[in-house]
């Protein structure tokens, strides 16, 4: 779909802007070193396990210690009651009678370790989602998949670091610093689960959970070669997450299973959903000859947004040719005309009031909480002077929020519902989607400020209520994880779960980073 003149007249004022930006954020940033920016192999088997596989050598007592305590590297950490709880599995072991079945059922994770996103409440643990004015809160209990996780044996780590206020694409804040890539430590690994997309990535941790209303779950997997859900919203309970969801957001929130191997991605997810698991009936074997595919190759052509890299349409091509040679079906290319508004539908929804008119909470009121809301003008002036406890996308997000408009575009509106219709319409219960994650590899520190609207291409699916699994397809040239969305209609998400199976079987699935 070509653009028009003023669409195109928009791209090329937008680019030259962000040009000179980024132009003088290169003269004025300091030079980091580059230092050390590969990670050794992991050598320890143990953590090249799924969790599935690391919960049945534990149940048949060929483990018999926490795996990798010493190797971990979180924001907060409690090892000292994870090793408790490793001593109690085994004391569990030893005094089952019924046997390895009967330990299966009862406990499917006993013993494997587990990392949880800071923003949720793993209780003990700090629940600050890096505002530096939360420091020192402390979770008094757990979120409610963080003990469903618990109770199903799993061991709590600690957690792991997040963007402020869980709303931008790079694991950045005041409180604990930057999270890096672990394929490239001068890139970074996406946010805002960012922390666990790292840990998942780098072999150090075993599953983990995050949240995604924007591409929170999908783009740190993606950049750091994991699989991740974004599940059905309303399946998953979303509660004791810091910050709450307000307005319409628990419509497009989504918590959800991250994890180095498919096979985790379906266990977890039945355990995380609780009493709501049944909805998703995955119990159903999937044949994936018997569904029907389609593809889109990039949005149509945003103005706002970056076009799609090479690597990753040729990356997406070859899974069309791979899933019409091996499974004998005939993948469709569409191209729905509503995806080139991603940013507009998403931005305009998340403003929405729910269903008693209660907008929002403010971002600004959000970055000041215990205390006052801050002035984002104030706080912009105090960052160019290195004294503002605020990153700068926090601050530009709530500038953003105070100059815009509150009366939604009709336009707008009406391209979300038209592409909601024909979305549902196109995938049924029995279809499934491949659209990119990203336009682009994982990017440079800090380089997703010159580029803020990249992230449409998973927002939009959020404000659609589609669930989602995101896929490593590989490696790029350069040695960054390449990878897709597989969206399928809601309560379909065993559908791309099955995918995920096929697609790491085809492709490897996780590939060591410091083995690259």
């Amino acid at each position: 779909m070509a653009l028009t003149r003023l669409e195109r007249a928009q791209a090329w004022i937008l680019s030259a802007c962000m040009g000179v930006l980024f132009a003088l954020f290169r003269l004025l940033s300091p030079r980091r070193s580059r230092g050390l920016i590969k990670l050794l192999p992991v050598t320890n088997p143990l953590l090249m396990m799924s969790a599935m596989q690391l919960a049945q050598r534990i149940r048949r007592r060929e483990v018999r210690r926490l795996p990798g305590t010493g190797l971990y590297v979180l924001i907060y950490f409690t090892f000292a009651a994870a090793l408790l709880e490793a001593a109690q599995v085994d004391k569990l072991i030893e005094e089952e009678t019924g046997g390895e079945d009967v330990l299966e059922d009862r406990l499917p994770l006993l013993g494997v370790p587990l990392t949880v996103k800071e923003a949720f409440a793993l209780q003990g643990m700090p629940n600050t989602a890096g505002v530096v004015s939360r420091r020192g809160v402390l979770s008094a209990g757990d979120a409610p998949p963080v003990a469903l996780l618990k109770r199903a044996g799993a061991i709590p780590l600690g957690v792991t670091n997040s963007s402020e206020l869980c709303m931008w694409s790079e694991s950045h804040n005041h409180l604990y610093g930057i999270c890096n890539n672990p394929y490239d430590l001068e890139r970074t690994p996406g946010g805002s689960s960012g922390g666990e997309g790292s840990i998942l990535g780098s072999g150090a941790s075993v599953i983990g959970i995050g949240s995604d209303i924007g591409g929170s779950i999908r783009m740190p997997c993606f950049f750091n070669g994991v699989f991740g859900h974004k599940t059905t919203p309303g399946v998953i309970s979303n509660d004791c997450q810091y910050p709450p969801a307000s307005g319409r957001h628990e419509d497009y929130l989504s918590t959800g299973p991250m994890c180095r191997y498919a096979e985790d991605l379906l266990p977890m997810l039945r355990i995380m959903a609780g009493p709501n698991a049944h909805k998703l009936s995955l119990s159903v074997e999937v044949d994936l000859r018997n569904l029907r595919f389609f593809s889109i190759p990039h949005d149509g052509g945003s103005p706002l947004v970056s076009a799609v890299d090479e690597q990753l349409l040729q990356a997406q091509r070859r899974v069309v040719e791979r899933l019409e040679s091996d499974l004998g079906v005939k993948v469709q290319e569409v191209r729905l005309s509503g995806l080139k508004y991603g940013f507009q539908i998403w931005d305009t929804y998340m403003g929405l009031p729910d269903k008693e008119g209660k907008r929002p909470t403010p971002f600004q009121v959000l970055m000041g909480e215990p205390g006052r809301p801050v002035w984002p003008v104030w706080e912009l002036a105090k960052w160019m002077m290195g004294r503002s406890p605020h990153t700068m996308a926090a601050i530009g997000l709530a500038l953003v929020e105070i100059t815009s408009s509150s009366k939604p575009s009709p336009f707008i509106l009406k391209q979300k519902e038209k592409l909601q219709k024909e979305v549902e319409e196109l995938l049924g219960t029995d279809g499934v989607l491949l659209y990119p994650t990203h336009p682009h590899l994982a990017p440079k520190h800090h380089h997703p400020l010159f580029t803020p609207f990249n992230f449409a291409y998973t927002g939009v699916i959020n404000v659609l209520g589609l669930p989602v699994t995101q896929c490593p397809l590989g490696l790029s040239v350069e040695g960054l994880p390449l990878g897709v969305q597989v969206v399928t209609g809601k309560l379909q998400d065993r559908l791309s779960l099955a995918m995920a199976l096929y697609l790491e079987k085809t492709y490897g699935g996780w590939r060591d980073p410091g083995a690259v």
